[in-house]
């Protein structure tokens, strides 16, 4: 098939066919996995466009052609970890360069810019949803990036993408956007205006708790180029089997995706329902209080929820050591089910001061919610709550 027409192809064919044609040489439906290192030369510099596995790879060059194409963007860089992916962006800033950005995002971005680019960074934590706040800083501060988590983890706060793109470009600034938590699925943040996609592809988009990797997706042809140069240089490249392993995870992408909505969206009511329950957030609701802003630039509202319990840090301890389909882990976005407490666990390196502020209170609990049966996911939740006192 050629690329015109698979760039016309929907999403759901997109993460089967882009990335995933037959193998030329033997006509394997499933491409193989080139575990090499290096590649023999014709002659001195004269190659098939792959010198060495750190710099190029054919499993990996697959896999950035799909990704790619699920954003709709012209460039993909794959990397390692999705913090690897993070800390290419922030190396690819010139020294002194203020980041704005949200206040509450994944711990590990909190610690990466808190604890290590913030001696050659200036960061600066905002409310990102505030579009005033948001416009008075970058005009205040005039930085050179702007660093969006929406939905926020692990409040799950939107951002208007649009608007702050908008504002990001009136002042000649980059924005970025971590989607890990929609999928390209569900959302396109290149489409409303940002320069930058990342993914922790450890989440949704493998789907299957096996792999660590996160992507970059870009537009700007000379970003991309230093973003490149910048992984060839430091090395946080991923290896051509996980490569491997996130295409044939991908493939279910949109099938998964739809199920762990629709699994998420009846949790959340019957949640906030519950009298053990104090607050729900889910973007899908109405309550949710960025449920319109989540409607007008998603397509679909995500498996991640959190809410509050009724009670104290005992009683989520309680709550968390009780439930059984739904696994105590960190991490997120897999076909199971899992349940953590963010400060505890996946918070736990922002001070707990910077926590409360924000609102990760100790009886806040996060679910990544996965495709089992919902009648059982329900059963699970009522049960153990029912036994809180």
């Amino acid at each position: 098939m050629n690329k015109k027409k698979l760039k016309g192809l929907k999403l759901a064919s997109k993460v089967i066919h882009v990335g995933g044609h037959p193998d030329p040489e033997t006509g394997a439906v499933m491409p193989p996995i080139y575990q090499t290192s290096t590649y023999a030369q014709s002659s001195p510099g004269k190659h098939k466009g792959y010198e060495y596995t750190r710099s190029h790879n054919p499993t990996r060059s697959r896999l950035e052609e799909c990704l790619a194409s699920l954003e709709d963007a012209n460039y993909c860089v794959v990397t390692a970890s999705g913090i690897s992916a993070a800390t290419l962006v922030l190396h690819s800033l010139p020294a002194g360069s203020t980041i704005l950005c949200g206040d509450d995002v994944y711990g590990g971005t909190y610690r990466l810019l808190t604890t290590v680019f913030n001696e050659i960074h200036n960061i600066v934590f905002i409310n990102t949803t505030d579009i005033k706040e948001v416009e008075g800083k970058v005009s205040e501060h005039r930085p050179s990036l702007i660093w969006l988590e929406t939905p926020t983890n692990p409040l799950l706060k939107i951002t208007d993408i649009e608007k702050v793109s908008a504002i990001a470009k009136k002042y000649k600034v980059k924005t970025l956007v971590d989607n890990t938590f929609m999928s390209p699925y569900f959302q396109n943040p290149l489409k409303l205006g940002a320069d930058i996609v990342l993914h922790s592809m450890t989440k949704y988009i493998n789907g299957h708790s096996d792999v660590v990797g996160g992507a970059l997706m870009i537009n700007n042809k000379s970003l991309y180029t230093k973003l490149w140069k910048l992984q060839n240089s430091t090395g946080p490249s991923q290896s051509p089997f996980d490569s491997w392993l996130v295409l044939r995870g991908i493939k279910t992408l949109a099938i998964r995706m739809e199920a762990h909505q629709r699994n998420a969206l009846a949790i959340a009511r019957f949640l906030e329902s519950h009298p053990k329950v104090e607050k729900v957030l889910y973007p899908g609701l109405k309550s949710h209080p960025h449920h319109k802003v989540a409607k007008k630039q998603m397509s679909g509202f995500g498996g991640m929820i959190t809410f509050f319990l009724k009670g104290d840090i005992k009683t989520s301890k309680k709550f968390l050591q009780r439930v059984q389909l739904f696994s105590l882990a960190e991490s997120l976005g897999g076909v199971e089910s899992l349940i953590e407490h963010p400060a505890i666990m996946t918070h736990h390196s922002i001070p707990k001061n910077v926590r409360e502020e924000i609102g990760i209170t100790d009886n806040l609990i996060r679910l990544s919610v996965g495709i089992e049966s919902i009648d059982d996911l329900i059963e699970d939740l009522d049960n153990t709550l029912n036994t809180l006192n």
